[in-house]
């Protein structure tokens, strides 16, 4: 294979193994079925325009000419011209599932169904960065730049993955980049000539031209790159698995963890509203967890994940905070006191085999934790999460937890908290409007302490303020996502819970916002299903003597906590030792039917089980097999056929002006295939060959009849006194090599022709007609043989039809 071969197979390569990283975003794989097939395609018209050989600017226009007109075949055939070449209704289609795509993936959660505008997106965009690595890479001979857009196709998978993409990924990515990078250094390397080592070689391989050594084996730069590569990669996924480092999504995706050792690492920031919003717009309420637990009374049982405790003006955050070793036991819940009423309840809780997220989903306030794998314990928010890549993915754990129920009056007696804490969760920026305090103040006049004032804020927000719940419109957590959602009224859970916490800190009462599940559906076997529509936001707020408290402002959305009604009914959990594991061992695939559902939904029939869901969103229509082939075979038709005679001569011509060989054999072949090539040069711009006459004869008359002067004219005659020396001479003393005579003849013929006759020298060389006379000449060998053959059996079966006849006689 060829060098530039060897880069187009290798930048196929590279692409391709870094487009893998998108495969985890969808939950169908047959798209990236179509990006190979057009991607490799799309390399091999590069091939073809690189052999004739065409500009660069001019290759890459074909390719991305070609590459268009795939795209138009699969996406848009029904808007296209003659259903192949795209027009301006094909355009307008392709704008159409561009929108339609962007919106899915504003919409839907990872792993997303494979609607035809992400399909377009994907495709599309691995067409376009295969382009761009074929253009650099070999088009322009520059390996070392086409991992920019290797690298924003890697970035781009790995920044839409929850968590980033695995290690797997990368090291696919990094390998195909590493590969690209030998094969071009291996081609450089090849142009300085070959590599001799001290002895002969031994074995029959034979190594690439200019890359002879003595064992055969790779010479000492390559040997010294692939090592150098090695170790490069190796290093990568080394060090960022030392460092103490924590980061991921929050409702899914894998998350990783750090902080290696005993009581060491950190926890870093998150921001939920992607992930939470598409988890409420998914099309099918996919179950996410399921619990068995040993109280009736569920309502109040939140799975948590996470607390947001830190609102900079632009989004509420969680704080870095330090995490270590789990503890047996969890402490006793901060602010907690004796004499609030507290029941303790047990849970098995079983997570998702596609849930894949760092933070370990826990009713609050967890007093005890029973899960196998690598977890770490973050004391301020008393949340798990994961160390080391260590996910939620089908885990199962057990769970005590406290049901805390605080009368009316404990909370309306709250202390003043601590100093500190009161510091800390009371902080609004500066950025804040004025409009946020101003409306706490006019909804919470008139109240006598903390615990009315947070009664009114919940109660305006979910029944009395006019507000509408609605998860499609704008997400956001900063100021001014605040000041729009109290204007506009509308808005999501999010915007309920980061409205009321900023809300009571400009009052001083100590905020938060708690993000994870609302406690689900209960199911026949007396299980809890939760799905991706239980995701929810809630605000904690902090009474000294009572704790972190939850409250519910969003309508129609989880339960109102009885310590915030008029009346406050008693209750209590069942006995704790009543606590069974889950029978099922696996979450069920069947969506759940939340009782949050809202009225809106609700009307529209949309909160049934998996019999009233209808369809789950797009589906992938798969792979458009047949119209890609038709499309494949139009460009092999209308590119290749018109293109073989010249890629003919271009492979002959490389064959003839090879090396020089090492026998006198060798030699001999070589000057009269180099000899060949001159005259066949000839005949391509209308010198005619004349078998009839002797190489000096015919040397003449190339030269009279092409035009040719000065050191073209001087280059045919030496190749005739060497083609002589071979033909007569009893010891040819020649090089076997008229490679620079070729060259020299070819650019003397080429100038002395007009612009005409040189397109038809290229694209349609006279010489090209020995095809068809070796064709013929095959054919005719092949029929004489069969004649042969024929006669042979005919006279084979006489032979045996004589031979009982003289028997009997």
């Amino acid at each position: 294979m060829s060098g530039r071969g060897r880069l187009a197979l290798c930048a196929t390569g590279a692409t391709l193994m870094t487009a893998g990283a998108l495969l985890p975003l969808i939950n169908t794989t047959s798209w990236f079925l179509t990006a190979v097939v057009t991607v490799v395609v799309q390399a091999g018209v590069g091939a073809l325009a690189r052999r004739v050989p065409l500009a660069r600017p001019l290759t890459v226009a074909v390719q991305a000419f070609v590459a268009l007109v795939m795209l138009t075949v699969v996406f848009a055939m029904d808007s296209a011209i003659g259903g192949v070449l795209p027009g301006p209704e094909a355009f307008r289609e392709f704008a159409r599932l561009l929108t339609t795509g962007i919106e899915d993936v504003g919409r839907y959660a990872i792993p997303a169904p494979a609607s035809e505008g992400i399909r377009l997106m994907l495709v599309g965009g691995v067409l376009l960065i295969a382009l761009a690595v074929d253009a650099l890479a070999v088009t322009f001979r520059s390996a070392a730049p086409a991992g920019l857009p290797l690298l924003a196709l890697y970035s781009v998978a790995a920044g839409l993955s929850p968590g980033g993409a695995g290690w797997l990924w990368f090291v696919l990515a990094a390998s195909g980049y590493l590969l690209l990078l030998l094969a071009e250094g291996r081609d450089r390397l090849s142009q300085w000539g070959r590599v001799f080592g001290g002895a002969p070689r031994t074995g029959g391989r034979t190594a690439a031209a200019g890359f002879e050594t003595a064992s055969g084996s790779a010479p000492a730069p390559v040997r010294t790159g692939r090592r150098i590569g090695a170790v490069a990669l190796g290093i990568a996924l080394a060090v960022p698995a030392s460092l103490p480092a924590l980061d991921g999504g929050l409702l899914g995706g894998a998350g990783v963890g750090g902080g290696g050792g005993s009581g060491g690492g950190t926890i870093s920031a998150v921001n939920p509203l992607v992930s939470l919003q598409n988890s409420l717009n998914q099309p099918e309420d996919r179950e996410v967890l399921r619990y068995r637990t040993n109280t009736q009374d569920t309502e109040d049982l939140y799975l948590r994940i996470v607390a947001l405790d830190r609102f900079d003006g632009s989004a509420w955050k969680s704080a870095e905070r330090r995490v270590d070793d789990v503890p047996d036991r969890l402490p006793r819940p901060q602010g907690l006191g004796t004499g609030v009423r507290a029941t303790e309840i047990d849970s098995t809780v079983s997570a998702a085999g596609w849930y894949s997220q760092s933070y370990l989903p826990l009713p609050y306030p967890a007093t005890r934790v029973g899960i196998d794998g690598r977890w770490r314990y973050e004391p301020s928010g008393r949340t798990l999460v994961g160390d080391r890549g260590q996910t939620t993915r089908g885990v199962r754990y057990t769970v005590s937890s406290l049901t805390v129920r605080p009368t009316r009056e404990q909370l309306a007696a709250a202390t003043t908290p601590p100093a500190g804490l009161l510091r800390e969760y009371t902080e609004v920026p500066e950025a804040l409007p004025q409009v946020v305090e101003s409306t706490a103040l006019d909804v919470t006049k008139g109240a006598s302490n903390d615990y009315e004032r947070a009664v009114r804020l919940q109660d305006w927000f979910a029944s009395d303020g006019g507000f509408r719940y609605d998860t499609q419109v704008q997400s956001g957590s900063g100021t001014a996502a605040i000041a729009r959602f109290l204007r506009d009224k509308e808005g999501f859970c999010v915007h309920f819970s980061f409205s009321m916490a900023a809300m009571a800190r400009t009052l001083g009462i100590p905020a938060r916002v708690a993000v994870g599940f609302t406690p689900g559906t209960a199911q026949s076997d007396g299980t809890m299903s939760v799905g991706l529509r239980d995701a929810h936001a809630w605000p904690e707020l902090y009474f000294e003597g009572v704790g972190w408290t939850r409250f519910e402002p969003t309508p129609s959305r989880g339960s109102v906590p009885d310590y915030t009604r008029q009346d406050t009914p008693s209750g209590s959990a069942s006995d704790p030792a009543q606590a069974q594991p889950s029978t099922s061992a696996a979450p069920s695939a069947a969506p759940s039917v939340t009782d949050s559902c809202p009225p809106q939904m609700r009307k529209l029939g949309e909160c049934g089980g998996a019999a009233q869901q209808g369809g789950a969103g797009p589906t992938d229509t798969g792979f458009p097999l047949g119209p890609l082939l038709l499309v494949v075979l139009g460009v092999v038709l209308v590119v290749l056929l018109p293109l073989l005679p010249l890629l003919w001569r271009s492979r002959v011509r490389t064959q003839r002006l090879g090396s020089g060989g090492r026998t006198p054999a060798d030699v001999a072949a070589r000057t009269l295939s180099g000899w060949r090539e001159i005259t066949d040069s000839a005949w391509d711009y209308g010198v005619a060959p004349d078998e009839s006459q002797t190489p000096r004869k015919a040397a003449a008359r190339i030269v009279r009849l092409g035009g040719l002067d000065g050191a073209s004219a001087e280059a045919v005659h030496r190749a005739a006194g060497a083609v002589e020396q071979v033909l007569y001479a009893p010891r040819p003393a020649v090089s076997g090599n008229l490679t620079e005579e070729a060259r020299q003849v070819r650019a003397g013929l080429r100038a002395a022709a007009g612009r005409g006759a040189h397109l038809r020298a290229v694209l349609a060389p006279r010489s090209a007609v020995r095809v068809v006379w070796a064709v013929s000449a095959r054919w005719a060998a092949v029929k004489d043989r069969w004649r042969a053959s024929r006669w042979t059996v005919e006279r084979w079966a006489d032979a045996l039809r004589r031979r009982p006849s003289r028997q009997r006689g």
